[in-house]
């Protein structure tokens, strides 16, 4: 994140997800607690509201913000110029387009600091069967994405997964109703005990990112797998990139899900072609990581058919 004078923290989520809770709760934080002028902009009312002598007790300003159009560049000049706050929190409205939020330009000195996607547990499946695009754009922008009012019983493990297969870097926190934090077992189709590990076709996906957040659980293994070759013209001769294509959200919104392989007989395929790979895990610097992650050392790659379901889905 950049060093700014004035960090400005964004809350993004549907209506009653939890946002002015986590802001109430961010607001009594010692962190926040130490007199600087902060103002919290508001795009809308919930069934939480803010305690207005709490927040100036905290020398903090509230300012609704009553539709999408009012908030550009001009109104947080405006702001800058009468509150001269040392902190900005913008509590965004789920149903706003992202691009509203991307197309801003801040005022000079400010900077976003942290972007933070709230998740209601209790109503996201409803959300992801109906909106599912609208929650991909808020996932893709966040930091981290909280989930709040977890039940042990509710598939978290798979929402991880989804959550991964949208926002690769971003932090995924899971809440119960008390605002304690739950440790999420993840839930694997193969055994990790195994040196030896065989994906079928609907694995794949799930070891891609698991490996992304415990690349070390797999290091040494054996990993087998069918996947499409991809040459990007920046990699280092001898290497490629095994993988499967995966929709996220639409046929519209595909990517290609994959690690950096090393294999000196890449020559002998084509992009594109379908290979079975048997190779050796290893963690590695790789300049297209933009640091450590998996790097594969191929003990074989031999010609392959595509599978009957060639495109992973998250969905």
């Amino acid at each position: 994140m950049p060093d700014s004078r004035i960090p400005l923290y964004v809350i993004t989520g549907f209506l009653d997800s939890g946002k002015t809770t986590l802001l109430t709760d961010t607001l009594n934080m010692d962190y926040f607690n130490d007199g600087q002028r902060t103002v919290l902009l508001m795009c809308e009312d919930g069934e939480e509201e803010y305690d207005q002598q709490q927040l100036s007790h905290r020398n903090c300003r509230l300012i609704p913000i009553e539709d999408q159009e009012q908030l550009n560049t001009a109104f947080l000049q405006e702001i800058d110029r009468r509150y001269q706050p040392e902190r900005v929190l913008l509590e965004y409205n789920g149903m706003w387009p992202m691009d509203i939020l991307r197309d801003l330009k801040l005022p000079k000195g400010w900077g976003l600091y942290q972007s933070i996607h709230v998740i209601d547990g209790t109503t996201f499946e409803m959300y992801l069967n109906n909106m599912q695009s609208m929650i991909i754009d808020m996932v893709s922008e966040a930091d981290m994405v909280l989930f709040n009012r977890c039940t042990p019983d509710m598939p978290m493990s798979g929402w991880k997964r989804s959550i991964r297969a949208v926002n690769r870097m971003c932090e995924i926190v899971f809440e119960d109703e008390k605002g304690e934090e739950l440790e999420v077992e993840d839930i694997l189709p193969y055994s990790l005990e195994e040196p030896h590990i065989t994906l079928d076709d609907p694995d794949y996906g799930i070891w891609y990112l698991d490996s992304l957040d415990h690349v070390d659980r797999y290091v040494g293994k054996t990993i087998e797998f069918i996947g499409m070759v991809m040459k990007p013209e920046e990699f280092p001769k001898g290497y490629f990139v095994p993988g499967r294509m995966a929709m996220t959200c639409c046929a519209e919104d595909m990517t290609f899900l994959g690690f950096a392989c090393v294999y000196d007989k890449i020559d002998l395929y084509q992009e594109r072609d379908w290979v079975k790979v048997t190779a050796v895990v290893k963690k590695e610097y790789f300049a297209d990581y933009e640091g450590e992650g998996p790097v594969l050392y191929a003990e074989s790659v031999t010609k392959a058919k595509q599978p009957k379901e060639p495109v992973i889905s998250f969905t």
